[in-house]
């Protein structure tokens, strides 16, 4: 590990080694621990006891925050010409097909999400090699292939963020920015947990949420005690 800076070494002085937080004291601490001199993301990571190996124990959800996420979200819509006119008075950024589709395979990404129709993923397949690492391939499960775009735009634009555990049981995000009040980050902190416990697979043996840490963009992991949660 490197050697800590000066903002870093204070960062970590203003927490109590091997303490859980409530959440809404943890929210405090990601204010109060946050040296960024921009608006920070206030992220959180919930490491789980499944086994993402396992088909039936993969967690992939979304969930729409309380306080939205704080970021303006790029919208793509690939769509038929008679949704186009919805996709852009639902918010949408950017409503087309063919053309979109030419500049994302000439690697063209400036995009946060897109959303499609499902008559629509025959010609969006073969975009998976430039879309698939960059998380933005549309897919059903997360509410981007879609019949209903103009909703789902909505949807998105409110804060609708989409979420799957990693190879190693934790699922990471952002649910919102450090310019949120405690209040806000604690709501929004809470949603996305208790989505996460409604989707506990069947299959999962013993406990289900091992531990909770939330953080800012720079600043350090802040344990977050799982039965606040029920505060």
């Amino acid at each position: 590990m490197g050697k800590l800076t000066k903002n870093q070494k204070l960062a970590l002085s203003k927490i109590e080694a091997g303490k859980a937080y409530s959440l809404a004291e943890a929210a405090e601490k990601v204010k109060e621990t946050n040296y960024a001199k921009f608006d920070a993301s206030f992220d959180i990571d919930v490491r789980l006891g499944v086994d993402p190996r396992k088909a039936n124990q993969m967690v992939r959800g979304v969930v729409t925050l309380p306080h939205g996420t704080g970021k303006q979200v790029r919208v793509l819509v690939l769509c038929t010409p008679d949704q186009e006119t919805a996709a852009k008075a639902a918010g949408a950024d950017y409503v087309g097909l063919d053309e979109y589709i030419d500049k994302i395979k000439g690697g063209w990404t400036d995009v946060d999400v897109i959303i499609t129709q499902p008559a629509i993923m025959g010609k969006i397949g073969a975009l998976g090699r430039v879309l698939g690492p960059r998380g933005l391939m549309p897919n059903p499960k997360s509410g981007t292939v879609t019949q209903d775009v103009a909703k789902a735009v909505e949807e998105v634009k409110k804060g609708k963020i989409d979420f799957k555990v990693d190879k190693n049981g934790i699922v990471h995000t952002s649910i919102g920015k450090v310019s949120f009040t405690p209040k806000q980050m604690a709501e929004n902190a809470r949603e996305f947990i208790n989505t996460l416990i409604k989707l506990k697979p069947a299959t999962a043996k013993g406990t289900y949420i091992k531990s909770i840490y939330v953080s800012s963009t720079m600043g350090p992991g802040i344990k977050v005690d799982s039965k606040s949660i029920e505060d």
